[in-house]
């Protein structure tokens, strides 16, 4: 697994995309610092850290999108499929090179609470809750794009259907909210990526909100190696 998390870190690094999505990252994010921060003279960070949710969602697919599908564009997926390193090793590989871009681009945030603290009070642990939820939200985004990145070998389509399927996730409440089955609207509002997401920038902040992000980047990723477990025996 290391190999390959160095070889795609240094990929990421040697291409426009960490790039791309550093600069697009922080632009975005400063501006909403500036906009719900500076512009009110006011500590309480929770108004950027909403806005961040569906910048993650546009932004993520320009991580996730050429992971694999790349692979199969260069022909070098099966080279990569008989190497002596395990499907699991290959997937977490990637995966945790996406993860540590991203973090990259959330520790933006901490640069943020460190400017509000030289004029007034900041609410360190609102800050610190609020890192985590991006970081684990967005390991459970980077999952979903790393197997639709696997069913496909051209990286626009790729971007395009991880965009596609984040942004449903994000509407989930509200689509849970138009079906008039009860039993169908409670439980697509249990699995809403943002009500969770918001809870926890008002403070709210609890166990079952890790353990639901994790879970959901355990199962996406564990469907990505069996994706793997079928091409490599046909």
């Amino acid at each position: 697994m290391g190999a390959i998390y160095r070889r795609e870190v240094g990929a990421f690094f040697t291409s426009s995309i960490a790039y791309i999505f550093l600069c697009v990252f922080w632009l975005i994010s400063g501006f909403f610092f500036v906009q719900s921060c500076l512009y009110y003279a006011t500590t309480d960070m929770s108004g950027m850290f909403q806005s961040l949710f569906l910048v993650i969602v546009i932004l993520i697919p320009l991580l996730t999108m050429r992971l694999f599908s790349e692979e199969k564009k260069q022909k070098t997926e099966q080279g990569l499929l008989t190497a002596p390193v395990s499907l699991g090793g290959i997937v977490m590989g990637k995966y945790f090179a996406a993860l540590t871009l991203y973090t990259i681009g959330l520790l933006m945030t901490f640069v943020y609470a460190m400017i509000l603290s030289a004029y007034g009070v900041v609410e360190w642990g609102i800050v610190f809750a609020n890192f985590l939820a991006l970081f684990l939200m967005g390991g459970a985004f980077i999952a979903v794009g790393l197997l639709i990145s696997a069913l496909t070998e051209n990286q626009i389509a790729a971007a395009v259907a991880s965009f596609v399927v984040l942004m449903l996730l994000f509407m989930l409440d509200n689509i849970a909210a138009l079906i008039p089955v009860q039993w169908i609207s409670t439980a697509l509002g249990y699995l809403s990526f943002r009500n969770r997401y918001y809870a926890i920038t008002y403070g709210l902040f609890n166990v079952s909100t890790v353990l639901f992000y994790v879970s959901v980047a355990a199962i996406f990723n564990y469907l990505t190696v069996r994706v793997f477990e079928r091409r490599r025996w046909s």
